[in-house]
């Protein structure tokens, strides 16, 4: 890529469908690396950066100096190196818990920020390890990130997605750090108040109000959606402040990212459902910020916000679908789109066509706002002053976001590395290409 001039570079492990990637290029950061093993998240994530590098393969199968000639860096210094290894914290009697094989990729982590030699690392993860046994495992991270020559603030905060614009209650561990002789971060402050809180919907809707779905076309007056998962309609409610950010209508709500170029009358990742006429008389029938007792899903309270979005489970575990929240109004579940509306994610943003893998990728994605927030005190302490940059961005091929796991596998040129489940017994079995992923996966942008 060629980068803006001034513009800090960063790497993203674990990138996922590009939550974390999005939130720092908004902040000021290129992305020039992405890490994914699951090749739909990369495909889709090569969509949306079709100007970054993406590695197809786990952390363990890739060195620092891979990396390096993989992105094209050279001797080039690594601003940020970000991303939220999965982690169980659990360890046997007497070890630690970083020790325990099932923390490998979290070892793994910390080994890459060392063979960067970046100047920075955010190590983001679930609320759950700042308690109980699991916050020993945290103590450990910590220290083995300061053995490697990094400070980090140790007064370390879970920061909730709703005090940084987001219409969604959604708690993260974020953890930063500076190679040693780098002046520490600051965790940013909250920018949410009663005044400017979004909210699932208002009415009515207006210029002067922070709804964050209440704009977007009703995904059932389309047939087309049936079958696919856009649609080209004029059929827009009049948006709210909110809203018109997440349709980028001004330079501004592209805040210091790249510009993409997009159709803004697209409604894209609303696949309709097909509930039953007995499941829609439950959701009906559910009371606004209650939990429908059969499903279990949460139903959306017009002026309030969101429950946590939460991803469903690959393949190596079943397959469940993601439990995505009723709809405030429509007796159905929320449609993708409006799941991205209330994470962050930009309406030019796709997502994989089919309702499973694209809430899949929400779900298991940092909210950008919040990652952007934390990108920003990066940058601050930094100390890089820039400007919005002038390069408008092509998206990538909409083919890609309709691949499945085979055929992504393949775009890739490396073997499907997703656990499969023996039919007979559960038991999981691994694809060798997980252990012995081939490098050259790598696929570069097009010039």
């Amino acid at each position: 890529m060629n980068t803006e001039p001034k513009r800090p570079i960063a790497i993203d492990l674990f990138a996922g469908v590009g939550g974390m990637s999005l939130g720092f290029e908004q902040a000021g950061f290129d992305i020039i690396g992405a890490v994914e093993i699951d090749p739909i998240h990369a495909a889709a994530h090569r969509y949306n950066f079709p100007h970054c590098i993406v590695f197809p393969h786990s952390v363990r199968n890739l060195s620092g100096a891979q990396i390096r000639e993989g992105a094209g860096i050279g001797d080039r210094e690594v601003d940020l190196v970000i991303g939220g290894a999965p982690c169980q914290g659990f360890s046997l009697m007497g070890q630690r818990a970083l020790d325990d094989p099932r923390n490998g990729l979290v070892k793994d982590f910390v080994r890459l920020v060392a063979e960067l030699d970046a100047a920075y690392f955010v190590f983001e993860n679930v609320k759950g390890l700042t308690v109980g046994k699991h916050r020993r495992f945290l103590g450990e991270i910590i220290e083995e990130f300061q053995k490697i020559g990094y400070n980090v603030l140790t007064e370390w905060k879970v920061l909730n997605a709703a005090d940084y614009g987001v219409p969604q209650n959604r708690h993260r561990l974020i953890l930063m750090g500076a190679k040693k002789g780098r002046p520490l971060p600051a965790y940013p402050s909250p920018i949410t108040s009663p005044a400017n809180q979004p909210t699932i919907s208002d009415l009515p809707p207006g210029p002067n109000c922070f709804a964050a779905i209440g704009d977007l076309p009703e995904a059932e007056h389309f047939p087309e959606l049936l079958a696919g998962d856009a649609v080209l309609t004029d059929q827009w409610a009049i948006p709210s402040d909110y809203a018109r950010e997440m349709k980028c209508q001004t330079r501004r709500d592209w805040h210091l990212g790249y510009r993409r170029n997009f159709d803004r009358a697209w409604l894209t990742a609303s696949a309709r459902t097909k509930h039953t006429a007995i499941s829609r008389e439950r959701f009906r029938n559910t009371p606004p910020g209650e939990v429908e007792p059969i499903s279990r899903f949460f139903k959306l309270n017009r002026t309030g916000i969101s429950n946590t979005l939460r991803a469903g489970t690959d393949s190596s575990r079943g397959a469940f679908t993601s439990p995505r929240p009723i709809h405030y109004a429509a007796a159905r579940c929320i449609t993708v789109r409006e799941m991205a509306r209330l994470h962050g994610f930009p309406d030019w943003f796709r997502f994989h066509v089919t309702k499973w893998h694209g809430a899949r990728q929400i779900g298991n994605a940092v909210p950008p706002p919040l990652a952007r927030a934390v990108g920003s005190a990066i940058l601050a302490a930094i100390g890089t002053d820039l400007s919005p940059p002038e390069t408008v961005v092509e998206l990538g091929d909409s083919a890609w976001l309709r691949l499945n796991m085979a055929q992504a596998a393949k775009f890739f040129g490396i073997e499907v590395p997703i656990a499969k489940r023996n039919r007979k017994s559960g038991a999981k079995k691994r694809k060798q290409s997980e252990i012995k992923a081939p490098i050259q996966g790598v696929l570069f942008p097009e010039n």
